[in-house]
């Protein structure tokens, strides 16, 4: 039992007299903002992460043994 076409221009007009013109236009409005900050939100996370480069100290350039905190095996 599905809506007829008097049923929803009835639904349709309540709608307009309840809210206005402008109020649902501004809604519709908010509504079209907000899926493309969602669009422009999923293209984000599909572009490639920025490298990040890192210069690492080679290993004879680190810590000295003195610095190094030894700690025992225990198995």
């Amino acid at each position: 039992m599905g809506l007829s076409v008097w049923q929803l221009a009835i639904i349709a007009i309540v709608v307009l007299v309840l809210f206005g013109r402008g109020r649902i236009s501004e809604m519709m409005g908010d509504f079209g903002k907000g899926i493309k900050s969602f669009k422009q939100g999923m293209n984000e996370d599909e572009a490639p992460a920025k490298q990040i480069s890192h210069e690492a100290k080679p290993a004879d350039e680190g810590l000295t043994a003195d610095q190094v905190k030894q700690t025992p095996d225990t198995k």
